[in-house]
């Protein structure tokens, strides 16, 4: 397995480019992903990590603009993204009919977020693509919280970036495609942080 620092970012892209996967840390634990786009790379990722191939990635992206290329987003959800984004927070919103639901196993919703990670958004920003990422562990097994949990868990992925994870705790997913937001995650943001941004908003 190659290992790279966050200063390699150039080759960091280019192994993304060239359909490995690779290992990252966020704000949150570590990532392990694929560049969007790369259907072989994604079914090999999910082979690594022993996931069901029917169980979606989730995507990260870098900002806002490239959010709403790929779900649909309401004043809700703008609202949330403005507080909350980038940040320890995965939002499930419907997903744009103009997305290829190959990559989302054909379902009518997709799991994104904005890591507030500086490494990881340049990362983003330099591929000109969102990322296919999910937590770097075998599924089932404790999360990877440093690069040598994912070197045991991981040993067949093609790389990894060195580095530090700040939360230690995997982001809060929110399902926010009902009238009434419903937490599928326990993370560091709460159901009520959530709800009283929106109703302090709508006063």
């Amino acid at each position: 397995m190659k290992q790279y620092t966050q200063d390699q970012i150039h080759e960091v892209v280019k192994a993304f480019k060239d359909h490995e996967i690779i290992a990252i840390p966020t704000d949150t634990v570590y990532g392990v992903g694929v560049m969007y786009g790369d259907l072989d790379a994604l079914h090999n990722l999910k082979h690594a990590k022993h996931r069901p191939e029917t169980k979606p990635i989730p995507m990260m992206v870098s900002k806002l603009e490239q959010l709403e290329g790929i779900a649909i987003i309401d004043e809700r959800t703008k609202l949330i993204a403005k507080y909350f984004l980038p940040g320890a927070l995965t939002l499930v919103l419907p997903v744009d009919p103009r997305l290829d639901k190959s990559y989302n196993n054909g379902l009518e919703t997709i799991a994104i977020r904005i890591p507030d990670e500086e490494f990881v958004l340049s990362l983003i920003d330099e591929l000109d693509s969102p990322l296919l990422v999910t937590s770097a562990n075998q599924s089932g097994a404790p999360t990877a919280l440093k690069y040598e949990d994912v070197l045991e868990q991981l040993p067949n992925i093609d790389g990894i970036v060195l580095g530090k994870c700040r939360a230690l705790q995997a982001s809060t997913i929110v399902d926010c495609t009902k009238e009434n937001l419903k937490i599928l995650r326990e993370g560091p943001i709460s159901l009520e942080e959530l709800v009283c941004v929106i109703e302090n908003k709508s006063k």
